[in-house]
């Protein structure tokens, strides 16, 4: 198993390695000291499995504030697509700044997210399931987000805001410049 950072620090690639044969395949696809050796030592509260029927669901930005406060471990097991991690730490000298991740069934990258980001994916493919854990378990009275669409991130997203299905609460959320995050650099390192 490989481990990669990214350009935000805590913000991790993951890539298990598979052996195929004549049968299919096999994969490890979690090892805690693996992330352990990264500085991931929390232990994990929930598993989540979310499926999107078609190309452009765009879900997110999410995040969870204290005390519920999310890491999260994503992969896709059919389909692809685009994970997007925003930081959100003020004081952080990457706040704003997002990282953007293809994973796919068939690319078997995973993405671990730290506390203190906004998080959200768009498909690329006509069926997409992803599976993810969460470091605290889901906590309603602490959920936030950020626009996903919002100019300011300078997000890439490869279907334009009409073209995108999205609910209306993700559409709700405010932008970077509106966003009072409950985090800060300071106290989530």
């Amino acid at each position: 198993m490989k481990v990669e950072p990214t350009s935000i620090p805590g913000v991790l690639i993951v890539v298990p390695a598979r052996y195929g044969d004549e049968r299919g395949f096999f994969s490890e696809t979690f090892r805690a000291s693996a992330l352990a050796a990264q500085g991931v030592t929390h232990s994990w509260a929930q598993d989540n499995h979310s499926m999107s029927g078609r190309r452009g669901v765009v879900r997110g930005l999410h995040f969870q504030a204290a005390p519920a406060a999310q890491a999260k471990l994503l992969r896709v097991v059919h389909g692809a697509i685009l994970d997007v991690t925003v930081d959100i730490r003020r004081g952080s000298p990457t706040y704003g700044q997002h990282v953007a991740v293809e994973l796919s069934s068939d690319n078997w990258r995973q993405l671990y997210v730290p506390v203190g980001m906004a998080h959200g994916f768009c498909t690329l493919t006509d069926r997409a399931e992803v599976l993810y854990k969460t470091s605290s378990e889901y906590a309603p009275e602490t959920e936030g987000g950020l626009l996903w669409s919002d100019p300011a991130l300078q997000i890439a997203w490869p279907v334009s805001p009409s073209e995108a299905t999205v609910n209306a609460r993700d559409q709700g959320w405010p932008g970077i410049a509106e966003l009072q995050s409950p985090f800060s650099w300071e106290a989530d390192r």
